[in-house]
């Protein structure tokens, strides 16, 4: 039986990127005169399949209000938690009060701002009939090594198969949720959703996405994002 499903956004930021050494938020950064948050909520809420955007914010969180989303019809702030993982599950918690268990959400990190939206029509349409779901990514290109805790090469780790995780990472809102409260009750402080997803028994595809699609972690990354912003324009 055929049944309408629907697409939801959900964009923990509840972190506050300690290794930015900023004194604010890194989502609240300037990037091109806006914050970065408001360049990644504007990638999510300009797709047309995309019925609203959950921002999982700290309760203490003092940025939001002054960002030009924070009145935005089509999205909704949602309380944050102690980690990445808890802040994702408590949103879809409260998503799961309005939308049913087989429309898909996807989750997507506050700090990638230079999502592209030919990225998000890949994702949405390699997964729509996909059994699980999946996440955009990219092919690892550099030889990989493995260190130990003085920096020290202990191996080298044959890069086939090897993938970097990007975000958006698309899933079925009852499946992701049953999985990513079963890892926090075994303990589990998955850093991604696929990972849960994995614990949990599945195998989320992977999607090729464009490698600008980088995550705001470093000092240097800001004026990078901010050049592949500019050559898009």
């Amino acid at each position: 039986m055929n049944r309408t499903h629907h697409y939801w956004a959900l964009v923990p930021a509840a972190g506050v990127g300690r290794r930015m050494g900023a004194d604010i938020p890194k989502q609240y950064l300037p990037l091109h005169g806006r914050p970065v948050i408001e360049h990644t909520l504007e990638r999510l809420l300009g797709h047309p399949r995309i019925r609203r955007v959950l921002v999982a914010l700290s309760p203490d969180d003092r940025w939001w209000p002054d960002t030009a989303c924070a009145n935005h019809p089509d999205v909704v702030r949602v309380e944050g938690g102690a980690q990445r993982c808890d802040s994702v599950l408590n949103a879809l918690r409260h998503l799961s009060e309005f939308a049913p268990d087989h429309d898909w959400v996807l989750v997507h990190d506050a700090a990638r701002p230079c999502l592209r939206t030919g990225d998000l029509d890949r994702l949405i349409g390699r997964l729509a009939d996909h059994p699980v779901g999946g996440l955009l990514g990219m092919p690892v290109r550099d030889t990989m090594k493995r260190a130990d805790k003085s920096g020290r090469i202990v191996e080298t780790v044959c890069r086939e198969g090897l993938w970097h995780a990007f975000t958006p990472q698309m899933f079925r809102l009852g499946p992701l949720r049953a999985a990513l409260s079963d890892a926090l009750e075994r303990g589990k402080r998955v850093t991604d959703e696929a990972t849960a997803m994995e614990l949990a028994g599945h195998s989320p595809l992977l999607v090729e996405g464009a490698p600008d699609n980088i995550k705001i972690t470093r000092p240097e990354d800001l004026p990078l994002a901010g050049f592949y912003l500019s050559r898009r324009s």
